[in-house]
């Protein structure tokens, strides 16, 4: 069968559908499709019931938790878009119920469409698993030669990383909230071990979980990267500022005295497992070997020390 109306519910596969070039088959996308700029001229099928525009780390948390303990969606289905798209494709995930479309919306567009259309879910958890997602999309899609280009590619960037290994690995805590603190995990851990560090606290593969400051301080870190889900490096720092920059706590820990805070855009590099991730992974490279790889380029303002 060849897929002819494509409708993502996951803003990585977004990306990815227009790196193989099928964007004039896409007919519908999420409020997070955002990359490239294009996506936000398409369809809007899902909506979130939270605005983190408006909302602080903590009260995102709090509305977050409220929702999954009464059992409703955090996301919203827009069913008249979804049945102008009228896809033959739709493209989800199961990987994380908060950060992108889950089960249930799945569940209802198929219970609205008439025609039923092929599922796909992209669920990885390491670096290995996000570059076979583009060979597997590759497939369905008819576009194997175009995916092999862009595995080849990811792949050999990922080695000019790996081929450079540091002999002083600093120790590396990276957080994926800020209040409450949680661990940044699945493909992050992997990603800093082949930047040159050496993880703290989370393993890969695993799900975030929520982190107590004291397993933060038992590690003492050497390089803290404070990625929030979904922030890029303004708010990031931002909400740093409001909630860490005074604690005499936090800044008793060693990172913090020797100024090896950093902030990165995780919206784009680092909290979607997008073909994106690879350059969130040149990103680390540069913050954790920074004489090394010096003269590697990275997207402007991805990251910032954070002082």
């Amino acid at each position: 069968m060849t897929i002819q109306r494509i409708v993502s519910f996951l803003p990585s596969a977004t990306e990815l559908l227009y790196e193989l070039g099928v964007q004039d088959i896409l007919y519908g996308v999420t409020h997070e499709c955002k990359y490239p700029p294009d996506a936000k001229s398409k369809l809007q099928i899902i909506d979130s019931v939270i605005n983190s525009d408006k909302l602080t780390s903590k009260e995102i948390d709090t509305k977050t938790c409220q929702l999954l303990k009464d059992g409703k969606d955090i996301f919203v289905l827009n069913e008249k878009n979804l049945k102008d798209a009228n896809p033959d494709l739709i493209i989800s995930q199961e990987t994380c119920e908060v950060c992108a479309a889950h089960t249930n919306q799945v569940k209802k567009a198929i219970e609205i469409l008439q025609t039923k259309p092929i599922l796909h879910s992209i669920d990885p958890h390491n670096i290995h698993e996000i570059i076979h997602s583009v060979t597997t999309l590759g497939e369905i899609l008819e576009k194997q030669v175009k995916a092999k280009e862009i595995v080849d590619s990811l792949k050999k960037r990922i080695q000019h990383i790996s081929e450079n290994p540091n002999n002083k690995k600093p120790k590396i805590v990276a957080i994926e909230w800020v209040e409450p603190f949680f661990t940044a995990g699945h493909w992050i851990p992997e990603m800093i071990e082949i930047a040159g560090g050496v993880n703290l606290i989370s393993k890969t593969g695993e799900h975030s979980r929520r982190l107590d400051f004291e397993e933060v301080s038992k590690a003492d870190p050497d390089i803290i990267i404070m990625m929030p889900c979904g922030f890029d490096v303004k708010r990031t720092i931002s909400e740093y500022n409001n909630i860490l920059k005074e604690n005499k706590a936090w800044n008793n820990l060693k990172a913090i005295k020797n100024k090896k805070a950093f902030a990165v855009d995780a919206n784009s590099f680092f909290s979607k497992p997008s073909i994106r991730t690879i350059e969130g992974l040149e990103i680390l490279a540069k913050i954790i070997q920074p004489e090394k790889f010096k003269d590697l380029k990275v997207t402007d303002e991805s990251f910032s020390l954070i002082n």
